[in-house]
């Protein structure tokens, strides 16, 4: 009799499965990691509202974006699933809407973290969409990277309506003192397939650590009122990659103001500079080529320069190798597929992984 009970359990255990119905949760009250400061207009904006009438236009609007922010939870449900809302419903020709728009989940494996899923966007501001399902009913821990080129403005996490959603059971990324990157497109996130193949998450995963990204695409141009955003963190390392988008003019007029502020308020804190890449396209294009060397051998010799002040805790990158050799790491010749994400991310690692305070 016992096991007759016990087949009926079951049974009617499988049939919950696929029966259970999808329910939507405001995500409000989980963490939100990659954020550098919480004095903005909505959640998922990445700049002050002290900066509107300040920054730039462009740079202002590119603050809207969601790039590097991500949701931390854990759920016992089969199905994880989301509804989502974005400020543009921007398109690009040469980035996947899933980069641009998209949602990434990854889950925690020991102290891994492993890619489950992504919630690949529609064609409208609006999406809905079930990310994975049919899983084994346990507690896991998630991670759902946010939009890189589009600014998410409403998120809701969808599980079974049996099963709950609860704030994390484990401070991984561990949250003391992030990394944050200030730069261009490429650490924006162009153009990665999907949110986590950002270099800047990647190497969040890797070292099990929160990434600050502060990435404006076309524009890190040193621009000074930033530079206190950066400041603000209490960060084990910043790392400054704005030799893509500055000019020498740029470099030569601003970069060293902008590193002192930073350096004002975090004294010990070690600040990397970081070369232009080698564009595959700068091998034929002349003009590129001539431009991408004077723009290194500016950002080095004030980097140098520093140095030769008494600067301690300050490195440099040399982009030689930062995405291979072999000119297939771009999408356009210029902006990074997963393979010069994950190649730039590799170059990185150990710097971060050496130098960054814990």
């Amino acid at each position: 009799m016992k096991k007759i009970y016990y087949i009926l359990f079951l049974c009617l255990l499988q049939i919950s499965f696929v029966t259970a119905q999808i329910t939507y949760h405001k995500v409000g009250h989980l963490p939100l990691l990659g954020k550098a400061t919480h004095a903005t207009s909505s959640r998922y904006v990445r700049l002050p509202d002290s900066l509107e009438n300040i920054s730039r236009a462009p740079l202002w609007e590119l603050g809207k974006n969601s790039a590097g922010l991500n949701i931390r939870f854990s759920s016992n449900s089969t199905t994880i699933a989301a509804k989502w809302s974005v400020l543009l419903q921007r398109n690009m020709n040469h980035m996947t809407p899933t980069g641009i728009r998209g949602l990434d989940l990854y889950s925690l494996e020991g102290d891994k973290w492993v890619f489950v899923g992504s919630g690949r966007p529609g064609s409208t501001k609006t999406n809905c969409m079930t990310i994975v399902n049919n899983m084994e009913p346990k507690t896991r821990e998630y991670m759902l990277y946010l939009s890189l080129y589009d600014g998410v403005t409403d998120l809701e996490i969808g599980i079974d309506s049996t099963a709950t959603l609860n704030q994390p059971a484990v401070n991984l990324p561990r949250r003391e003192k992030p990394i944050v990157f200030y730069g261009t497109s490429i650490l924006q996130g162009g153009c990665a397939s999907r949110p986590g193949m950002a270099h800047t998450n990647i190497l969040s995963r890797w070292l099990n650590r929160e990434t600050i990204n502060l990435g404006f695409s076309g524009n890190a141009l040193l621009d000074l009122e930033i530079a206190p955003v950066i400041a603000g963190v209490d960060a084990g390392m910043f790392v400054l990659d704005f030799v893509p988008n500055a000019s020498v003019k740029h470099m030569n007029d601003r970069m060293i103001a902008f590193y002192k502020i930073i350096r004002a308020k975090h004294p010990k804190t070690p600040i990397l500079f970081v070369e232009d890449p080698r564009y595959p396209k700068a091998r034929l294009d002349l003009h590129m080529k001539k431009e991408v060397a004077d723009k290194n051998a500016t950002v080095g010799k004030l980097y140098k320069q520093l140095k030769k002040e008494g600067e301690k805790n300050i490195y440099f990158l040399s982009s030689k190798e930062i995405i291979g050799l072999d000119n297939e790491a771009t999408v356009d010749g210029i902006h990074f597929t997963d393979l010069g994400f994950m190649r730039y991310a590799k170059v990185l690692y150990p710097t971060l992984k050496k130098r960054s305070l814990k």
